[in-house]
Formats: structure tokens, sequence, C-alpha cells
């Protein structure tokens, strides 16, 4: 199995106070070293996502706003939400190329399981805005680059947020299935109630507890699953769904986190010859974020 991740990633800079800081990243890498999961890993540096690969899914005004507001010093806003520093540009770039460089992996037979250790987040990122902390849809640009080889990808989103941005992009392109479980009614308000083939979302009210969720997944993903036949999934890991994250309500906890991240493996195994790349989205207390990405990774690397 192979973690991808890169430097800039740790230097993309947001305001004082904000909850997508770099001590995020830096918790997981440390928490994955203490629990010997970086010794097993075959770590690599991500490359960035290219211009072309840019255009193939985001507006040319996007990705030139992008980069005009990039800032040679301090900082600038970009929606409410979201900040670029000088060094951000680079992490979305590089974060968007780790995915990619992790579907390449695992369909060059390289490896079988991606997890990509980047910030910022993506999923939020649709085809002509970035919001949501998201500059640039990581997970969608991967979904992207595997499409020139396969038929049908699938994208599995359990971030406690609704993945609008990978929905935005793919709505109408039937060859990806896209399923979100999300907090409802909750940011973004949007798209939560389109209706697509490609499209199943499974809404969750504040206070939905770990048993309710697995149920809901089962109800809808897998069957989902069963009718598209991915030859790939992807997976954009939220872990702000866990009862401890600060911005969010749902009551999940590490072992929820197992549960689906062994539910997904099971799934690639089924459809898509274990081919499974995933990619670290939300979460928001260091120590719940930590702890749930570890049993993630451990469940993706027992097979993989």
């Amino acid at each position: 199995m192979h973690l991808i991740t890169h430097p800039d990633c740790l230097r993309h800079e947001i305001p004082p106070g904000h909850p997508e800081r770099g001590e995020r990243l830096q918790a997981v890498l440390e928490r994955l070293g203490d629990a010997g999961l970086l010794q097993i890993l075959q770590t690599r540096e991500a490359s960035a996502v290219t211009a072309s690969q840019l255009a193939e899914v985001h507006s040319q005004s996007l990705i030139d706003m992008l980069a005009l507001t990039s800032p040679s010093e301090g900082l600038v806003a970009v929606d409410a939400d979201t900040a670029m520093g000088p060094h951000s540009l680079s992490a979305a770039k590089h974060a968007a190329g780790a995915v990619v460089d992790g579907v390449h992996a695992v369909l060059s037979g390289e490896t079988t399981r991606v997890f990509c250790a980047v910030r910022p987040p993506g999923h939020h990122a649709e085809a002509d805005a970035a919001m949501g902390f998201c500059l640039f849809n990581s997970i969608a640009l991967g979904a992207q680059a595997a499409l020139g080889k396969l038929e049908r990808v699938a994208i599995l989103d359990f971030d406690v947020h609704h993945g609008n941005g990978t929905v935005d992009i793919f709505k109408d392109r039937p060859e990806v299935l896209v399923c979100s479980s999300f907090q409802h009614p909750f940011y973004p308000h949007r798209y939560a109630d389109i209706r697509r083939d490609n499209i199943t979302n499974t809404p969750l009210p504040a206070g939905t507890t770990g048993s309710a969720f697995r149920r809901a997944i089962e109800r809808d993903w897998i069957p989902a699953l069963r009718e598209h036949r991915p030859e790939l999934i992807l997976v954009s890991a939220g872990f702000d769904a866990h009862a401890a994250d600060p911005l969010a309500q749902l009551q999940l906890d590490e072992e929820d986190f197992r549960w689906v991240s062994e539910l997904i493996v099971d799934q690639a195994n089924a459809y898509a010859q274990g081919r499974l790349v995933s990619a670290l989205e939300g979460g928001y207390d260091l120590e719940a974020l930590a702890a749930s990405v570890q049993v993630h990774v451990e469940a993706l690397a027992e097979s993989g």
C-alpha cells in the first residue's frame, strides 16, 4: 500500500483560528508513525497536477482566478471560509496530484490501495467555484485521470458535509457513481436533493448514531455499487462525522470509520480488483481525526 503526501500540504496557510489548519495533517502523520504504519507503507511525494488536467475538471475562469489570487505574501480570501497564502496554490495542486498519482499507481499494478495524506480538502470545489476550504477538487481530478483507461468509476464520500463539488462535476457523467453521506440540513446546502441515476445521496439528521449510519450506508451504497460495478473506487475520506468534531453534530466514532472502511475495501475487492484510492477531506478535532485516520489506513492496509 502507498501513502502519498507533499510538504506543501503542511505549508498551506489559513487565518488564525481557522479549523483547517496544518496541525491536522501533522497529527495524522504523527499518529500513523506512532502506530507503526508509516514503516510498512510505501511513502511517496506527490507530483503537482498539470494545467491540462485541471482544465478537464474545472473551468478556465476558476483556474485563472486562483492563479491571479495567489499572493506572494500574506493571506487573501477566496470566500468567507476559504483563504490562500503563498503556498496554498502549490498545496492544492499537489493534493490533487497525489490522487492522480494514486490512480496511476493502482492502475499500473504497483499497488492496490493508496491513502493520500493531503490538504487542503477538495470535495466542495465545483467546476466553476472554490469554496468550503477547497480550491481544486482532488478526488474528481483522480476520477478524471482514471476515465482515460476505465469505463466506470465510483466515488464514495463519508465526510460530514455533502460532496457538492464532486456531484456538480459528475452529475451528468453516468460513468461516475457518486455516493455521499452527510449531515442534513447543513453546509453547503447545495445538491442535497439532486436526482440522477449516478448520484446517491444519504442525508443524515444531526445526532445520527453509528448504528443508524451503518444501516443507511448498507441501504443506499451497496445496491448502487452492485448496479454500477465500478472498476476503481475513490474515497473522499472526511472524519468530521466523529462525535468529538467541533463543526458538526453526527455521533460516529473510530469503530464506525473502521466499519465503513472495511465495507469499502470489500466492495473494491468485489468489483474493482481491490483497487482503491482514498484522500483526506475533513476532520477538525486533532485526536479524533488522527485516531480515525489510523483505523481507516489499517483497514486499507490489511489487504493492500
